[in-house]
């Protein structure tokens, strides 16, 4: 069954090319029952990379732009009077699909991205007294601007940590960059991409997750990065256990694709940095005065023995 997620890999790094290991890291995110925030500069394909994806795994496709008028109904959906039956009518929103793409979340106000919350953690919406599931699996992948850029509101913790992994898709290499401008326009590969694997076959997949064994050895490690997190005074705040579980279920996906039964500690530290560095605020701020946050985490990693 994961044989099918390595064939959706391969698929999709022909339409993102150059960024295999960023399509790793989202299909582990997704495979771990997660939500993906995608954080780079505009034009470097983070539009592409959901869209290939949700074709590729035959699972519906919405894509919401966030923008600074947005409200929350925009997001979850409204009740419209019918004047014929003298009732309510609730429309739904774009968040009721499978893999929505919220596409540069960062540029709408606060009220409206909280408005993702629930969406996120309980796979559900409350409207008017009514919750309303949204359906299985369900796929959250969000782009964001640099925060310096005009325009952007940034993302509170609590946000942030409902995303189980954070990547960067970078500017492409030379090589990539070059097939980019001598091959078939990107818009019209999507449009004849196959679906690679069901939906059922992906949440037998997901399911198939807590069959990946974790030593209580493991447990100690995932632990040990925690506490230090949270006591070695490089950040704010520590790993929260949100954040825990998050990357032993991301830990496990990883050990699945690289055909394993069970998760080892290299497991964990491949996931640790997409799975940690966004929640983890440095404790100092300021030019020079804190490598960023992707560099402490390293660090951190460096610091706990395994």
């Amino acid at each position: 069954m994961f044989a099918k997620v390595h064939d959706v890999a391969k698929q999709v790094g022909q339409v993102v090319v150059g960024k295999d290991d960023q399509i790793r890291q989202a299909l582990v995110c997704l495979l771990a029952g997660g939500h993906l925030l995608i954080e780079d500069v505009p034009g470097v394909g983070k539009t592409t990379l959901a869209h290939a994806l949700a074709i590729s795994l035959g699972l519906k496709f919405n894509r919401l732009q966030f923008t600074s008028d947005l409200l929350p109904a925009d997001v979850i959906g409204i009740s419209v009077f019918n004047r014929e039956t003298s009732t309510f009518v609730f429309h739904p929103g774009p968040v009721f699909t499978q893999v929505l793409l919220a596409d540069e979340i960062n540029r709408a106000t606060p009220k409206t991205q909280s408005a993702l919350l629930e969406v996120m953690e309980e796979r559900q919406v409350t409207a008017e007294g009514v919750t309303r599931s949204l359906p299985s699996p369900y796929f959250v992948i969000a782009t964001q601007n640099p925060a310096h850029q005009i325009g952007t509101f940034q993302l509170p913790e609590s946000q942030l940590d409902r995303f189980l992994m954070c990547v960067s898709l970078g500017y492409p290499d030379a090589a990539a960059e070059r097939a980019l401008l001598m091959g078939e326009d990107r818009r019209a590969m999507l449009r004849s991409l196959p679906t690679a694997m069901q939906p059922d076959e992906l949440l037998e997949a997901q399911s198939a997750l807590k069959n990946v064994h974790a030593s209580a050895a493991l447990i100690d490690y995932v632990q040990a990065l925690a506490q230090a997190s949270r006591q070695n005074g490089l950040f704010a705040e520590g790993l929260s256990p949100r954040a825990t579980i998050a990357l032993l279920h991301a830990a496990r996906a990883w050990a699945a694709l690289e055909g394993r039964n069970h998760v080892i500690p290299e497991d964990v530290q491949a996931v640790l940095v997409p799975v940690a560095a966004h929640r983890l605020r440095p404790l100092k701020s300021g030019t020079g005065a804190a490598l960023a946050s992707r560099d402490l985490v390293l660090q951190l990693m460096k610091s706990v023995p395994v």
